[in-house]
Parts: structure tokens; C-alpha cells; sequence
């Protein structure tokens, strides 16, 4: 063999080596998503919720085996993989300490491979404009700060300080009601005037996807609370009806859609000390969303089946804490 043919020889098996080095990184590098593309509505809500489901899929549905990782990484990431699976099911189920894991791992992953900062923060809630914060977004704003104080004795040291659990009275009641409205919710948040620190804020994000995505929706904080209990669609016209009154009663329907009728979607409920109170200021926003809330809480302890016959429920989750839904 002369030295042209063992120079190829030793080329060729160079240029192997380049290429099988090169495979072994991408495959190990695949779990990383490819650059976020940014646009107007990358920072929204919306763009993250979708963010995250997928790369929590990814993360999942890996085969690590195929990565090319030395054996203690490997045992170090199956592990990894078991702990984000059984947290997924287990925070289903109301277990405190699996949503917690999960929303670190989302706030990670926001932060870290996302790109949320200081800046575009404010473009999923818009913080620093008041005026802008719908009422839920006030309240979690506010549940969250007083949890960092209260832990889970936060609603009930809100409700307290400021009268909440009161009979009042409202416009289209003839009697008084246990009720917290909007405008107090409002009126509550100006008193407050909160200085939120980044991490305050990606904080209440982080919270938001999670609740859309594994939680209890719009409830989700609210159930993790010391009260007696939540209900949720327990009164007011499930949204299926009212397909049936647009093609009978246009009258009816738009005073549906004028607010002036409640939805089903819209009741929200709290048992506190005694009292059945009703949250008017939030709402699971749809049929759809009431329903998968529902489908999680009856999943725990098999329940049994939502039916026409049998149209609510009661099921008491792995924290011991009483849900209602209809």
C-alpha cells in the first residue's frame, strides 16, 4: 500500500468520524426546540401555553437511548423523564407537590429556552398598565402575593382584610347575596398598589399556562386554598342551550349575550367559613374549558361519570380537598 492509498484511506476514515460525531450531537441536541420565532404574539399567553405542551411532549416522548449519552447520564435523564411523568398524571389529581414540580419546570423552560425577560414580560399580562388587567388577572396578581406571606391561608386573609364574606347587595338582586364582584375586585387591587419584581411576574405567567394546561382553569389557586370547598358550573345555562334558544328566542339569546343571563361557565363558588359565597369577577370562559376542569376533578378516586341522570358531582382530590362540578 503506498502513502496516496493510506492518506485516502485515513481521509475517508476522518471524514466518517466528522460525520458520525456530528449525528450523535443533533440526536442529542434534539430535545432542545429550534429558536423561538419572534413576532407580535410570541410573548401572549396563547404562544407560551402552546410552547410549553410541546416541549413538556418532547421531553416525555424522548428515547434517550438513541442520544448517544454515557450511562450515568442516561440513568440521570430516565430519572428525569419518570419524575416529569408521574408529576404530569399526579398534579391531574390535585397533589400539591407535583404541580409544584411542573411549574418549576415550567417557569425553566420559559426563562431558559423561551426568552422571557424584563422586557417582553409585560407582553402576556400587561403589569405595568393597570388599566389594561382584567379582574382575574388582578386577583392572581394580588392571591399570589399574598401567598408568598399567607401560603395557603392566602384567600382567607384577603377575604378578612377586606369584608369580603359580607351579605350585599347588587344591581338585578332583589336580596341580599354572599358575592365578590368585580368592581371590588378593582377597587381592592388600586388599594394594594403592588411593586411586582420580575420573578413575581413570570411567576403569575407561569402559573396562568400551567392552570390552562393541567390545572383546575381560572379555579386552579383558588382549590389549593384552606376553605371549605369550590363548585364550578353549579348554576346558570350551559352553553349547548343556548344553540337551541338561537334558533327558537333571538330576544332570549341576546339578553344571554348581554350578561344579563349567567352561563354555566361563568358560576364559580367558594364554601368559607359556613358560607357559600359566589366569585362573579371569574370565569372558566367557556363549555369546553368547564368541562375538562370537571373530566380532571373526576378523574381522582374513579367518582364515577358525569350523565343527564346524574349531572354533578363531588369528589374530594388527593389533598383532601372538596370539588363540585356540574
Amino acid at each position: 500500500m503506498n502513502l496516496i492509498n493510506l492518506l485516502a484511506i485515513l481521509l475517508v476514515l476522518a471524514i466518517a468520524a466528522f460525520i458520525v460525531v456530528k449525528i450523535l450531537m443533533a440526536r442529542k441536541n434534539q430535545e432542545v426546540d429550534e429558536d423561538v420565532e419572534q413576532d407580535d404574539k410570541t410573548y401572549t399567553l396563547e404562544k407560551m401555553t402552546e410552547f410549553i405542551k410541546r416541549r413538556l411532549d418532547e421531553i416525555t416522548k424522548i428515547n434517550l437511548y438513541d442520544i448517544g449519552l454515557s450511562e450515568e447520564e442516561l440513568k440521570r435523564r430516565k430519572n428525569k423523564k419518570y419524575e416529569l411523568k408521574k408529576a404530569l398524571k399526579g398534579c391531574t389529581y390535585g397533589d400539591v407537590n407535583d404541580k409544584k414540580y411542573v411549574k418549576e419546570l415550567i417557569y425553566d423552560l420559559l426563562s431558559k429556552e423561551y426568552g422571557v425577560d424584563e422586557i417582553n414580560v409585560s407582553k402576556a399580562i400587561p403589569f405595568d398598565t393597570p388599566s389594561l388587567l382584567t379582574a382575574q388577572d388582578k386577583f392572581d396578581i394580588m392571591l399570589y402575593v399574598y401567598k408568598q406571606q399567607f401560603g395557603y391561608e392566602a384567600l382567607t386573609e384577603f377575604i378578612k382584610k377586606y369584608n369580603l364574606a359580607a351579605l350585599k347587595y347588587i344591581s338585578g338582586e332583589a336580596k341580599p347575596c354572599y358575592v365578590i364582584t368585580e368592581e371590588e375586585i378593582n377597587d381592592i387591587y388600586e388599594k394594594e398598589n403592588l411593586l411586582l419584581t420580575f420573578n413575581d411576574k413570570l411567576n403569575v405567567i407561569t402559573q396562568r399556562i400551567y392552570q390552562s394546561y393541567k390545572g383546575y382553569s381560572s379555579i386552579d389557586e383558588v382549590r389549593d386554598m384552606n376553605i371549605d370547598g369550590v363548585s364550578g358550573g353549579v348554576s346558570g345555562l350551559p352553553e349547548s342551550f343556548l344553540s337551541q334558544v338561537a334558533q327558537t328566542d333571538g330576544d332570549y339569546l341576546d339578553q344571554i349575550l348581554d350578561n344579563k343571563v349567567p352561563r354555566a361557565c361563568d358560576s364559580i363558588w367558594i364554601f368559607f367559613q359556613g358560607k357559600s359565597i359566589r366569585l362573579a369577577f371569574l370565569s372558566f370562559g367557556s363549555e369546553s374549558e368547564l368541562k375538562r376542569v370537571c373530566q380532571n376533578i373526576y378523574k381522582y378516586n374513579n367518582p364515577g361519570q358525569l350523565s343527564d341522570s346524574n349531572g354533578y358531582k363531588i369528589n374530594e382530590m388527593k389533598d383532601r380537598i372538596s370539588c363540585r362540578c356540574c
